[in-house]
């Protein structure tokens, strides 16, 4: 990992290290857009030649039924069934308080507004199956959604080597009452879910995580078709704020929590000192050495960096710059920056408080703007499951301490039928 000082560096030179994840010669959006064409046009057929092709796997259907679901979810042990449903639990704990009802506001007398809530009725979930198979990403999106009341959930996941789902992902379906999961990856997943195939019904809204291609594919279909998305959520990041009172173990292991999530994930640690910096570089080499997944962590790491600043101000203000999608306060002083922070999906206070924690089971959803999105959107929540349709009735009295304001306005931008629209029912007496 290069290593920074803040003070050194420019704003120019800020800007570009904060940037990732570009793809300047379009090279990412010229495969991705040939393969949403091909969707488009051949719809299941142009799924089976991609799992084919880019999954290693010849299927004979393009989905697994809930009997099937249950047959691979047989496979999981008691132990891990309980740490699922404790996740569950929390999740869905948390997601639950997000669901409120609106007070009415009467503007002036007789005139009320008020807005309810209504769900998308159809959401595409996409679930991630590549270098790592990820069930809490389906309970991140699935709780939502059924807390929500989606009426239609139709969710993708890649293949695997046998042609099924892995026995988490379907234990997952089993808690949340889906009947199918599509056997569908990448870009050609979102392509299936925006576009509709003989097999996949089309949604209003795409929800998920992936790679650079999933995620280009949901730039694309959000511009170009009806299908909106929750947000792009690209490769995986994490920054971490660390001063004296952090623990080079614990900062070493958040870093190589999110590198391991695959070669394009991005770690930054922002330390107060030289030495917080060395010692938990230190810590990085010597924890690499015993993980499994160490050729990916190290390709990662190579794409991460340091940066070391002389306050945790001036750290605080590199973080949001960057605007990363999971940022660790690696300090005992915590109080003293959430005030601070502008830009960032979720936010792991203390000492204590690991990514890890908000990934699997605190109760906060991990599907989290990446790649400096987090300056303009939100991680995924019941929100992003409904819409919220404004009303308004007007009574007699209303109309007539309403209607002289609009009728001068409308008058005034030249739009006498709108002024009439007014006019005519404070004439007729209401």
């Amino acid at each position: 990992m290069k290593t920074y000082n803040y003070s050194d560096l420019n704003t120019t030179e800020i800007a570009q290290l904060v940037q990732r994840n570009v793809d300047p010669a379009n090279e990412i959006r010229g495969i991705v857009e040939e393969v949403l064409s091909n969707v488009n046009q051949h719809g299941d057929r142009a799924l089976f030649d991609y799992a084919n092709r880019f999954d290693k796997v010849e299927l004979e259907k393009l989905y697994l039924d809930k009997a099937e679901l249950a047959e691979i979810a047989s496979a999981i042990t008691d132990e891990q069934k309980a740490a699922l449903q404790t996740a569950y639990n929390n999740i869905y704990k948390f997601h639950q308080t997000q669901l409120k009802t609106e007070d009415k506001v009467e503007t002036m007398p007789g005139v009320t507004c008020w807005r309810e809530l209504r769900a998308i009725e159809k959401v595409g979930l996409y679930i991630p199956g590549g270098s790592a198979v990820l069930p809490s990403t389906f309970l991140m999106l699935g709780i939502p959604a059924r807390i929500a009341g989606c009426k239609e959930i139709v969710v993708c996941s890649p293949p695997q080597k046998n042609g099924k789902v892995n026995a988490f992902i379907a234990y997952v379906a089993y808690l949340l009452d889906i009947d199918k999961i599509y056997l569908a990856g990448g870009a050609q997943a979102i392509g299936a879910m925006a576009y509709g195939t003989e097999t996949i019904t089309k949604v209003d809204k795409i929800f998920g995580p992936g790679n650079q291609f999933v995620t280009k594919a949901k730039t694309i279909i959000q511009s170009t078709t009806t299908t909106a998305i929750d947000m792009p959520a690209g490769p995986s990041e994490v920054l971490v704020i660390a001063d004296e009172t952090a623990k080079p173990e614990f900062i070493a292991a958040d870093l190589l929590a999110q590198a391991e999530h695959g070669i394009d994930s991005q770690a930054v640690l922002v330390a107060t000192s030289a030495e917080i910096a060395e010692a938990a570089l230190a810590e990085v080499e010597k924890q690499t050495a015993v993980l499994p997944r160490a050729e990916i962590v190290r390709q990662a790491l190579a794409n991460s960096y340091i940066v070391v600043a002389d306050t945790l101000e001036q750290a605080m203000d590199f973080s949001n710059q960057y605007a990363p999608e999971h940022l660790i306060l690696a300090t005992d002083n915590w109080q003293q920056l959430t005030p601070k922070i502008i830009n960032a999906g979720s936010v792991f206070l203390g000492n204590l408080t690991p990514e890890s924690a908000g990934d699997y089971a605190s109760g906060t959803n991990h599907t989290l703007p990446t790649s400096s999105y987090a300056r303009a959107y939100s991680g995924v929540s019941v929100d992003s499951f409904v819409k919220k349709i404004t009303f308004q009735y007007i009574t007699p009295e209303g109309i007539n301490n309403i209607g002289p304001t609009v009728e001068v306005l409308a008058e005034l931008e030249g739009l006498h039928a709108h002024k009439n629209a007014v006019s005519v029912r404070m004439k007729t007496g209401n």
